[in-house]
Protein backbone atom coordinates (compact mmCIF):
# COMPACT_ATOMS: atom_id res chain seq x y z
CA UNK A 1 0.00 0.00 0.00
CA UNK A 2 1.43 3.30 -0.89
CA UNK A 3 0.71 6.99 1.02
CA UNK A 4 0.62 10.59 0.23
CA UNK A 5 2.47 12.78 2.61
CA UNK A 6 -0.66 13.82 4.52
CA UNK A 7 -2.43 10.21 4.67
CA UNK A 8 0.78 8.91 6.13
CA UNK A 9 1.13 12.32 8.45
CA UNK A 10 -2.25 11.66 9.51
CA UNK A 11 -1.53 8.15 10.00
CA UNK A 12 1.67 8.61 12.08
CA UNK A 13 0.05 11.50 13.84
CA UNK A 14 2.52 14.17 12.77
CA UNK A 15 2.43 16.94 10.26
CA UNK A 16 3.74 16.64 6.63
CA UNK A 17 6.39 19.00 7.34
CA UNK A 18 7.94 16.75 9.94
CA UNK A 19 8.10 14.36 7.17
CA UNK A 20 9.22 16.99 4.38
CA UNK A 21 12.00 17.87 7.85
CA UNK A 22 12.64 13.69 7.64
CA UNK A 23 13.07 14.30 3.69
CA UNK A 24 15.31 17.22 3.58
CA UNK A 25 17.88 15.77 6.30
CA UNK A 26 17.96 12.50 4.63
CA UNK A 27 16.08 10.49 7.24
CA UNK A 28 13.37 9.58 5.77
CA UNK A 29 12.80 9.90 2.16
CA UNK A 30 9.98 9.04 -0.35
CA UNK A 31 9.30 5.84 -2.19
CA UNK A 32 8.86 8.13 -5.11
CA UNK A 33 7.93 11.17 -6.57
CA UNK A 34 5.02 10.82 -8.25
CA UNK A 35 4.37 12.22 -11.77
CA UNK A 36 2.83 15.39 -10.57
CA UNK A 37 5.74 15.82 -8.23
CA UNK A 38 4.15 14.65 -4.87
CA UNK A 39 5.87 12.37 -2.54
CA UNK A 40 5.01 8.85 -2.37
CA UNK A 41 5.50 6.49 0.70
CA UNK A 42 5.73 2.63 0.90
CA UNK A 43 5.71 -0.01 3.06
CA UNK A 44 9.47 0.00 3.86
CA UNK A 45 9.03 3.34 4.66
CA UNK A 46 5.96 3.15 7.26
CA UNK A 47 8.13 0.30 8.83
CA UNK A 48 11.07 3.45 8.98
CA UNK A 49 8.79 6.09 9.99
CA UNK A 50 7.88 3.35 13.25
CA UNK A 51 11.46 3.08 14.32
CA UNK A 52 11.86 7.00 13.95
CA UNK A 53 9.14 7.41 16.34
CA UNK A 54 9.51 4.67 18.51
CA UNK A 55 13.54 6.21 19.04
CA UNK A 56 11.99 10.12 19.27
CA UNK A 57 9.69 8.82 21.92
CA UNK A 58 12.94 6.95 23.74
CA UNK A 59 14.57 10.83 23.45
CA UNK A 60 17.00 9.96 21.13
CA UNK A 61 17.68 13.37 19.04
CA UNK A 62 17.58 13.16 15.03
CA UNK A 63 21.08 12.64 14.20
CA UNK A 64 21.88 9.55 15.86
CA UNK A 65 18.58 8.28 14.76
CA UNK A 66 20.24 8.45 11.48
CA UNK A 67 23.30 7.35 12.71
CA UNK A 68 21.40 4.00 14.21
CA UNK A 69 18.81 2.94 11.25
CA UNK A 70 21.06 3.85 8.51
CA UNK A 71 24.05 1.63 9.79
CA UNK A 72 25.03 -1.33 7.52
CA UNK A 73 24.85 -3.06 10.67
CA UNK A 74 20.77 -2.20 11.46
CA UNK A 75 18.82 -4.69 12.75
CA UNK A 76 14.99 -4.34 12.67
CA UNK A 77 14.15 -6.87 14.72
CA UNK A 78 16.98 -6.60 17.48
CA UNK A 79 15.88 -2.81 17.22
CA UNK A 80 12.26 -3.79 18.29
CA UNK A 81 13.44 -5.99 21.04
CA UNK A 82 15.24 -3.00 22.57
CA UNK A 83 12.23 -0.88 22.17
CA UNK A 84 10.09 -3.47 24.64
CA UNK A 85 13.05 -3.65 26.53
CA UNK A 86 13.05 -0.15 27.34
CA UNK A 87 9.50 0.53 26.82
CA UNK A 88 8.68 -1.85 29.52
CA UNK A 89 11.27 -0.60 32.37
CA UNK A 90 9.71 2.86 31.90
CA UNK A 91 6.46 2.11 31.67
CA UNK A 92 7.85 0.00 35.00
CA UNK A 93 9.03 3.00 36.71
CA UNK A 94 5.79 5.04 36.42
CA UNK A 95 3.97 2.24 37.42
CA UNK A 96 5.94 2.33 40.56
CA UNK A 97 6.05 6.09 40.98
CA UNK A 98 2.01 6.32 40.32
CA UNK A 99 1.36 3.50 43.47
CA UNK A 100 4.18 5.56 45.69
CA UNK A 101 2.53 9.02 45.34
CA UNK A 102 -0.73 6.80 45.77
CA UNK A 103 0.43 5.98 48.64
CA UNK A 104 1.93 9.18 50.23
CA UNK A 105 -1.47 11.00 49.77
CA UNK A 106 -3.60 8.34 51.59
CA UNK A 107 -0.70 8.65 54.21
CA UNK A 108 -1.17 11.95 54.09
CA UNK A 109 -4.67 11.97 54.88
CA UNK A 110 -4.29 9.59 57.81
CA UNK A 111 -5.84 6.59 55.59
CA UNK A 112 -2.78 4.70 55.46
CA UNK A 113 0.47 4.30 57.20
CA UNK A 114 2.80 4.16 54.93
CA UNK A 115 6.15 2.34 56.15
CA UNK A 116 9.31 3.27 55.86
CA UNK A 117 10.34 0.62 53.39
CA UNK A 118 7.72 1.75 51.12
CA UNK A 119 8.85 5.42 51.02
CA UNK A 120 12.67 4.27 50.57
CA UNK A 121 11.16 2.51 47.27
CA UNK A 122 9.29 5.67 45.62
CA UNK A 123 12.53 7.63 46.32
CA UNK A 124 14.89 5.06 44.54
CA UNK A 125 12.34 4.56 41.97
CA UNK A 126 12.84 8.79 41.46
CA UNK A 127 16.49 8.42 41.68
CA UNK A 128 16.36 5.80 38.70
CA UNK A 129 13.91 7.87 36.97
CA UNK A 130 15.78 11.00 37.00
CA UNK A 131 19.24 9.59 36.24
CA UNK A 132 17.59 7.86 33.01
CA UNK A 133 16.33 11.26 31.68
CA UNK A 134 19.48 13.18 32.54
CA UNK A 135 22.28 10.77 31.92
CA UNK A 136 20.54 7.68 30.48
CA UNK A 137 21.22 8.33 26.44
CA UNK A 138 25.03 8.60 27.92
CA UNK A 139 25.84 6.23 29.84
CA UNK A 140 23.73 3.60 27.32
CA UNK A 141 25.62 4.97 24.91
CA UNK A 142 28.98 4.48 27.08
CA UNK A 143 28.27 0.83 28.68
CA UNK A 144 25.27 -0.77 26.52
CA UNK A 145 21.50 -1.32 27.59
CA UNK A 146 22.61 -4.30 29.55
CA UNK A 147 24.75 -2.91 32.01
CA UNK A 148 22.40 0.24 32.67
CA UNK A 149 19.33 -1.76 33.42
CA UNK A 150 21.23 -4.07 35.35
CA UNK A 151 22.35 -1.20 37.46
CA UNK A 152 19.08 -0.03 37.75
CA UNK A 153 17.77 -3.09 39.14
CA UNK A 154 20.36 -3.29 41.50
CA UNK A 155 19.25 0.12 42.82
CA UNK A 156 16.06 -0.44 43.00
CA UNK A 157 17.08 -3.67 45.55
CA UNK A 158 19.28 -1.47 47.62
CA UNK A 159 18.32 -1.61 51.60
CA UNK A 160 18.02 1.41 53.59
CA UNK A 161 21.36 0.17 55.40
CA UNK A 162 23.45 -0.23 51.67
CA UNK A 163 22.09 3.28 50.29
CA UNK A 164 23.23 4.66 53.93
CA UNK A 165 26.42 2.67 53.34
CA UNK A 166 26.63 4.00 49.97
CA UNK A 167 26.51 7.57 51.26
CA UNK A 168 29.20 7.61 53.67
CA UNK A 169 31.25 6.19 51.00
CA UNK A 170 30.61 9.27 49.11
CA UNK A 171 31.32 11.46 51.39
CA UNK A 172 34.44 9.79 52.80
CA UNK A 173 35.69 9.56 49.18
CA UNK A 174 34.84 13.15 48.58
CA UNK A 175 36.66 14.22 52.10
CA UNK A 176 40.00 12.13 51.33
CA UNK A 177 40.18 12.84 47.71
CA UNK A 178 40.57 17.05 48.28
CA UNK A 179 43.22 15.94 51.19
CA UNK A 180 45.09 13.24 48.65
CA UNK A 181 44.96 16.37 45.90
CA UNK A 182 46.10 19.28 48.38
CA UNK A 183 49.88 16.05 48.61
CA UNK A 184 49.54 15.96 45.21
CA UNK A 185 50.49 12.30 44.52
CA UNK A 186 48.10 10.59 42.87
CA UNK A 187 49.95 7.12 43.53
CA UNK A 188 49.84 7.93 46.91
CA UNK A 189 49.11 5.46 49.55
CA UNK A 190 45.88 7.99 50.33
CA UNK A 191 45.08 8.45 46.50
CA UNK A 192 45.46 4.90 45.81
CA UNK A 193 42.86 4.28 49.18
CA UNK A 194 40.34 6.57 47.73
CA UNK A 195 40.25 4.58 44.97
CA UNK A 196 39.86 1.68 46.49
CA UNK A 197 36.77 3.48 48.09
CA UNK A 198 35.50 4.40 45.02
CA UNK A 199 35.37 1.15 43.53
CA UNK A 200 33.57 -0.18 46.70
CA UNK A 201 30.99 2.95 45.88
CA UNK A 202 30.46 1.29 42.35
CA UNK A 203 29.87 -2.04 43.75
CA UNK A 204 26.95 -0.51 45.10
CA UNK A 205 25.11 0.40 42.06
CA UNK A 206 26.46 -1.62 39.47
CA UNK A 207 26.10 -5.44 38.64
CA UNK A 208 29.56 -6.42 38.29
CA UNK A 209 32.91 -4.24 38.14
CA UNK A 210 35.97 -4.19 35.16
CA UNK A 211 38.85 -2.14 35.76
CA UNK A 212 38.01 -1.19 31.75
CA UNK A 213 34.63 0.39 33.02
CA UNK A 214 36.07 1.90 35.84
CA UNK A 215 38.35 3.73 33.18
CA UNK A 216 35.72 5.28 30.99
CA UNK A 217 33.51 6.42 33.96
CA UNK A 218 36.90 8.54 34.91
CA UNK A 219 37.05 9.88 31.53
CA UNK A 220 33.91 10.90 31.82
CA UNK A 221 35.03 12.97 35.42
CA UNK A 222 37.55 14.47 33.05
CA UNK A 223 35.20 14.99 29.64
CA UNK A 224 32.09 15.76 30.99
CA UNK A 225 31.42 19.68 32.37
CA UNK A 226 28.54 17.96 35.10
CA UNK A 227 30.92 15.34 36.66
CA UNK A 228 33.86 17.38 36.62
CA UNK A 229 32.16 20.05 38.54
CA UNK A 230 31.32 18.09 40.98
CA UNK A 231 35.01 17.31 41.97
CA UNK A 232 36.71 20.27 41.01
CA UNK A 233 33.99 22.17 43.72
CA UNK A 234 36.03 20.33 45.81
CA UNK A 235 39.09 21.97 45.19
CA UNK A 236 39.98 23.21 41.36
CA UNK A 237 42.40 20.14 39.50
CA UNK A 238 40.14 17.45 41.77
CA UNK A 239 38.78 15.60 38.47
CA UNK A 240 42.00 15.07 36.93
CA UNK A 241 43.87 14.39 39.71
CA UNK A 242 40.74 11.23 40.28
CA UNK A 243 41.33 10.65 36.53
CA UNK A 244 45.21 10.58 37.43
CA UNK A 245 45.06 8.56 40.48
CA UNK A 246 42.05 5.85 39.09
CA UNK A 247 44.63 4.88 35.65
CA UNK A 248 47.11 4.51 38.72
CA UNK A 249 44.57 1.91 40.25
CA UNK A 250 43.78 0.15 37.28
CA UNK A 251 46.83 -0.68 36.21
Amino acid sequence: MEYSINKLAKLAGISPRTLRYYDDIKLLSPRRISGNGYRVYGQKEVDLLQQILFYRELGVTLEDIKRIVWSKDYDGMATLNNHLSALKIKKEQIETLITNVEKTIAASKGEIIMSDKEKFQGFKQKMVSENEEVYGKEIREKYGDEMVDASNAKLMGLTVKQYERSQELSNQINASLKIAFEQGDPSSALAQEVCALHKEWLGTYWDHYSKEAHMVLAQTYMDDPRFRKYYDDLSEGCAAFLYEAIKIYCK
